[in-house]
């Protein structure tokens, strides 16, 4: 099994081997919210790398990666357990058909474990030998106040009960990664339970820093030219800025295109890998890409 990082530095080398490029102050409360085992709850703008922390903590320190996606009406059914209604009702009528008539017998075998539907949240509470599992609850915000009530009560002993079956508790807490894109605020009784850090846009040296990490195929010029002007879109007054996850796209598909410098037709031509929204695009069409472009070479 591989131990957590034993320093702040060792889990900048950690994350650094997995190409994951974060600041200081991040690899702080990460390496705190290893040590003591607390939830580590990370909130910020959709892109900025939130979801991926999870997937780098599970690849380096090998761990299964277990991820409950949240949505607009998840319940306890669908993010903890279910039974497989199906199975049993099929269970009920072989056993009457042999003349099994034992209702005590054919109960405790229908709620028994081999119908039980493990959804993410009680797969997190089961021992693996490779050590407790990575959990992400990504986008805890699309949820509801009574979901996060039910969450609550999870994070709180790491244990769920089932009627049926009785407690299962954790042999040992799994590293909890919760994420927001804080499309609503999460109540603050289950802030408590985490520690917190705000993932924010990444400055211009940490965003070329990633762009070599993730996408080392990319022409140095080219890649200052991407991050410089994605930097400077930032500053618009856009409806969707775009992310970390939206600068490598881009860069990725500048290099199937063969560029090796932005000019002002390639950035319109290719704003929509960049930009979600139509009205972003058209307010960064035409002259006023090439107007960015030229801030953007005289900057460099």
């Amino acid at each position: 099994m591989i131990h957590a990082p034993a320093s702040i530095d060792a889990t900048l080398d950690l994350l650094r081997a997995e190409s994951y490029v974060a600041e200081r102050g991040f690899a702080t409360v990460l390496f705190l919210a290893l040590r003591l085992g607390r939830p580590l709850f990370l909130e910020g703008e959709a892109g900025v790398g939130k979801t991926e922390i999870a997937k780098v903590l599970a690849r380096a320190l090998g761990r299964k990666l277990i991820r409950l996606q949240c949505y607009e009406g998840l319940d306890s059914a669908a993010a903890l357990y279910e039974w497989n209604y199906a199975g049993q009702m099929m269970a009920i009528r072989l056993g009457e058909a042999s003349g099994e008539h034992d209702r005590a017998k054919l109960a405790a075998d229908v709620f028994s474990e081999r119908f039980l539907v493990k959804r993410p949240l009680l797969q997190a509470l089961e021992a693996d030998p490779a050590g407790p599992p990575v959990l992400l609850i990504d986008e805890l915000d699309r949820t509801d106040e009574a979901f996060e009530a039910f969450l609550l009560e999870i994070l709180s002993d790491f244990q769920a009960t089932i009627p049926e079956l009785g407690t299962i508790r954790a042999p040992a807490p799994p590293i909890v990664i919760i994420t927001s894109n804080r499309t609503r605020e999460v109540h603050d009784a289950l802030k408590r339970r985490c520690l917190y850090h705000w993932v924010d846009y990444p400055d211009t040296a940490r965003e070329l820093a990633i762009l070599k990490a993730k996408a080392p195929k990319v022409p140095a010029q080219l890649s200052k030219q991407i991050v410089a002007y994605v930097q400077a879109i930032r500053q618009e007054d856009l409806f969707k800025v775009p992310g970390v996850a939206e600068t490598l796209d881009w860069a990725t598909a500048l290099v199937e295109l063969d560029a090796v410098a932005l000019d002002p037709a390639l950035v319109s031509d290719t704003l929509g890998v960049l930009l979600k929204y139509q009205d972003d695009i058209v307010k960064l069409q035409g002259s006023r890409a090439k107007e960015i472009l030229d801030e953007v070479r005289a900057g460099l």
